[in-house]
This record gives structure tokens, sequence and C-alpha cells, in this order.
């Protein structure tokens, strides 16, 4: 598995697990059929449906069922069915406090589960995490740090090795999937730079990068879009669904704020206090769902382009209980 992250954890597995939210009402969402639908990726190209049917026939990457986290006495979520097929953009979404990135630590087999069931290609979590690149939350690089942006990704192909690379053929397929990734990423006019001296879109993008090196058949990303400044949020969001199509590789991501990432999903994982529900964007992001989860009322409307824009969320976007000792 490759870890990307800022400066004292490139290439290495986060610590374990948080202490956990306060208890939240665990009563489980209704089961939603997975259909194509308005307000969600409706603009994908013919060849990524093609690979994402291809995945749900060949069954899911991540088959998460009656799935249950409890950390220190205390239950985090409960009741939480989700698949996750090849080709798909998946967000976990849902208020602060709920175990959003517990449920992508339960995927990597950091957080076991109490109860329920997640398996990965198949096997027990922590058995394919060759199969996964995950970038975790992130931190700020400090700005004396000298590592090139082209050298953090690097370290997703050979950080855990010892020594400097030696001249040959893998030095150069490496520095070539580089070259390749910073390209990807829309990363060539600053990837030669000190990575301490770039924006948090800029680090951002090419943390991306250094957790696709090794091509990766599943990409998790917690909080990508935290603290970047509205374009940024869009620049970002952007490229993660050209990954998923340029790469061929599925994604689950952490948001806080849907709207960003609204148009590209296929399918969303909403967790609330109510509960847990999955299914494509325009079943679950509705007025009735979102109130009975967020137990507050919550809006949803419609703009004249389609997209969905959720109004009335119970907490500000600026607290960020997940990274404050909470799951």
């Amino acid at each position: 598995m490759v870890f990307a992250g800022s400066q004292g954890s490139l290439g290495i597995p986060p610590a374990g697990s948080r202490s956990p939210a306060s208890p939240t009402r665990t009563v489980n969402g209704p089961a939603i059929r997975r259909v194509r639908a308005a307000g969600g990726a409706q603009n994908r190209p013919v060849a990524v449906e093609r690979v994402a049917a291809a995945g749900r026939r060949s069954g899911p990457l991540v088959e998460v069922r009656a799935a249950t986290a409890v950390i220190g006495g205390r239950t985090v979520w409960s009741g939480v069915d989700a698949t996750v097929c090849a080709g798909e953009f998946v967000a976990i979404l849902g208020p602060n406090g709920v175990g959003k990135s517990t449920l992508l630590k339960a995927v990597l087999g950091l957080v076991p589960l109490a109860s329920g069931s997640v398996r990965l290609l198949g096997r027990v979590p922590g058995q394919a995490n060759r199969e996964i690149g995950y970038l975790p939350q992130r931190r700020s690089f400090d700005s004396s740090l000298r590592v090139r942006g082209v050298e953090v990704v690097r370290l997703g192909l050979d950080g855990d090795r010892w020594g400097l690379p030696w001249p040959g053929a893998r030095s150069r397929a490496a520095a070539a999937r580089v070259a390749q990734l910073v390209e990807l990423v829309g990363a060539g006019g600053y990837a030669g730079r000190p990575i301490g001296q770039l924006s948090g879109g800029e680090q951002q993008r090419l943390l991306i990068a250094q957790a696709l090196a090794r091509r990766p058949r599943l990409l998790l990303l917690d909080e990508p879009l935290d603290s970047l400044d509205l374009p940024n949020q869009a620049g970002v969001a952007a490229l993660v669904s050209r990954i998923v199509r340029a790469e061929g590789v599925a994604v689950m991501i952490v948001a806080h704020d849907v709207n960003p990432i609204l148009p590209y999903l296929d399918r969303v994982i909403y967790l609330g206090r109510g509960g847990a529900v999955s299914g494509s964007p325009a079943e679950v992001i509705t007025s009735g769902t979102l109130s009975g989860l967020y137990g507050t009322p919550v809006e949803v409307l419609s703009t004249s382009d389609g997209r969905l824009v959720v109004v009335g969320q119970p907490e500000a976007p600026a607290l960020h209980t997940d990274r404050h000792g909470h799951p």
C-alpha cells in the first residue's frame, strides 16, 4: 500500500486510531438500490462506464456488510452496508464526528470491526493493501523543507527501500512513472520546486500523485479538500475525476462538503446520527433522507444546471472534529 503524507510521515502509515466521538444513535438507514440518476457523474465517458460495469460484473473491490465500529467502548457507527466497484467515484459524507475517517481505516484494517464484515478484493482488511493508495488527512509542510515535489512523488515508488536508487532499467522506469504522474495531476510547472514553498493545492496534487505511484486499484482520500480555497477545491475534485478515467482506479473520498465533488460522484455513503445510507447521489441526497440523518431540517436544492446543493447543515465547515480526538 502506498501511504501519501506530509512532513514526518511521507511514505509511512499514520498513527493508530484516534479517540472516539460521542455516542451516536445507530438506526439502520433504508436499503437503496443503485441506479444511474441525475445529479451524479452524468457526463462520464462511455469507456469509464464500461470499466465500472465490468467491475460490477466481476464483483466489488470493497464490500461492507452490517458493519459496526466501537472505539473505547463507544459506538462510532453501526449497520453500515456499502459496495465500491472498479471505476467508481464514491464519497463518504456526513456531519463531523460520525466516523467518516474511521470507515476508511476499517477498509485498510487499521480499525477492527465490532461486528459485521469488510472485504477488500474478496479478502479481509490488511491482506490486499498493496492494491490501495492512501492519502490520510493532510498536514502542512514546513516552509523550510527542501525536498522537491518530484522527490515526494518518487517516494511512492521506492520510499520503503534503503539507499539511493541505482542507475538502470528500474530507475528509468521509475523516473518515467513519476513524470507521467506529474503530468496527470497537472504539476509540471512546479514539481521541481521545494515542497515547502508550494501552495496547499499544489502540495495536495503531488501527494495524490504519490498515492498513485504503484498503480493501485483503489484510492482512499481522507478529506483532500480540507483547508483548500474554493478554486483549489474545484480543481482537486476535477483532478480526482480525471484520475478515475485515466488510471482506471476506484476512489473513496471523505468529504465534509459535498458540493465541490457532487457533479462527479457515482455513489455516496452518508453517515449520520440517525444511521447510514448508501446509493446514488440523487437517491441519497434528498431533504427527507438528510434531515433524518442529521437530526435537523436540511434542504436540498437543485440548480438550473441540474446540480444538487445541500443547505442547512448543522455545524460549521470550519470545525474538523475527525482530526481532533474523534473518529
